[in-house]
Parts: C-alpha cells; sequence; structure tokens
C-alpha cells in the first residue's frame, strides 16, 4: 500500500511539473490557438463584412441598396429624402448594399461584436446609421494565424486594427435622365410620381415630359419603372 501510495504522490508530482513546464512554455513562445479576447483581437482583413455605417450627404435616394438586398433587410424611409435602415434580424451581410452603392453612401466596417438587447433594437433607421456603434475596447494586441512550413502558429502584434474602413470611391461622370423616344410615351406620369427630387414634371398640353438636369441626381428610379423603356441615363459632358 504504501508502494502504491507514493507512485501516486510521484505521478501527481510529474502532472504538476508538467502543468508549470507547460506554463512557462506558453508565457515563453506560445503555440496556442486561442486569442484572448477581448485583451487581444484576431486581425480581420480589409474587406471583412461588418456592421455598415451610412453618410447621408453622398445617398441620391436611389434605391439600389434596397432592391439587390437578398434578405429584403433594407427599407428606404423618408426623411429629408429616402434614406435606407437595415434590419439586421435579416442581413446576410453580403454587402451586395455597400458593392452596388453608386456614390460609397454605404461604407464597410470591422465592426461585428455588438450586442442587442431586444430583437427590435437590431431594426436600425437611417438615423441609427449615421454613425459607427460607439464601442469600449480593451485589446492592444492583433493576432493573425499564420500557415508556413513548419505548421502553423498565431502571430502576435503590439498594435490596435481600425475597425472603420475608409473606402475609395471611383470618381464617376455625372449622369441625368433623358426621355430618348417622346412619342412612345404614355403620360402616365409614373416616373414624376417616383422622382425623389421632384426633377420629372409633364407639360400636359404638350404631352411633353420636362426633365430638370439641375435636380436630376441620376439615381435611375424613373428609368427602372418607366414601362414604355422610353427614359435612359446619359453623362452630362
Amino acid at each position: 500500500m504504501k508502494v502504491e501510495f507514493k507512485a501516486r504522490r510521484l505521478d501527481l508530482l510529474r502532472m504538476h511539473l508538467d502543468v508549470i513546464r507547460e506554463a512557462f512554455k506558453q508565457a515563453v513562445a506560445p503555440d496556442r490557438v486561442t486569442v484572448e479576447y477581448p485583451r487581444e483581437r484576431k486581425k480581420y482583413p480589409a474587406n471583412f463584412r461588418g456592421i455598415i455605417v451610412f453618410d447621408k450627404d453622398k445617398c441620391i435616394s436611389c434605391f439600389r441598396c434596397a432592391h439587390i438586398c437578398p434578405a429584403n433587410a433594407i427599407q428606404m424611409t423618408f426623411y429629408e429624402k429616402a434614406w435606407p435602415g437595415i434590419d439586421y434580424t435579416k442581413c446576410i451581410f453580403c454587402h451586395f448594399c455597400v458593392d452596388s452603392c453608386p456614390t460609397g453612401a454605404l461604407r464597410s466596417t470591422k465592426i461585428h461584436d455588438i450586442a442587442f438587447a431586444t430583437m427590435g433594437e437590431m431594426k436600425l433607421n437611417a438615423v441609427q446609421m449615421l454613425k459607427a456603434p460607439e464601442l469600449t475596447r480593451e485589446d492592444s494586441f492583433t493576432v493573425e494565424y499564420v500557415v508556413d512550413s513548419q505548421g502553423w502558429r498565431l502571430e502576435k502584434k503590439a498594435e490596435i486594427d481600425e475597425l472603420a474602413l475608409e473606402q475609395f470611391i471611383i470618381p464617376e461622370k455625372r449622369r441625368v435622365s433623358v426621355c430618348v423616344d417622346p412619342e412612345s410615351c404614355l403620360g402616365c406620369r409614373l416616373c414624376v410620381e417616383l422622382c425623389p427630387n421632384d426633377a420629372i414634371s409633364v407639360d400636359r398640353k404638350a404631352n411633353k415630359l420636362n426633365i430638370l438636369p439641375e435636380k436630376c441626381t441620376g439615381c435611375g428610379i424613373c428609368v427602372r419603372n418607366c414601362p414604355m423603356k422610353v427614359l435612359e441615363l446619359k453623362e452630362v459632358k
């Protein structure tokens, strides 16, 4: 019995030494896979798809974000003009809305770790999207998974990853709506009712569309909805 007791104590001592040795090893040259969040944050690529922020000054109320959303997560609401709001209970973070926005009014961020108290709070209107959520950060290091010929490891750097991304938009020439086939126009006034900028009117006596270039933002709503396809967007020289 004494021999077994001593053997058991030796085994316990050996196990404790193994734990101490492993702890020392991880402190000097860690090979762990766990990111110590929130003190550390995994470094995400520049094209990471997180929470979306909105710039109302760039929005032309073209509705493209709402039309292209495959999850029907974007609804347009009228304030000064039609602005998008996002329902994150439906959003699948495909960011088709960001990619399709012609002016860069919608912008990606790397922010993904957000807590909502209720499902209702996940439905953000345009005003709530105007700025990125307020963050409480404790991280001072970034970590990345590195794979090479020797295997994989976590690479740790003393830096803070910028979570709000700047979006670079290629300048486009200004476009306005033009009636290219006035004779085929039905005079249905659908374009007049849909125009968010009151740029279109109908001269009933002449049965002619009047489009004010100075008001037209080139959103293309009238072009997409014209039943006779007599409207086109043309570049302004």
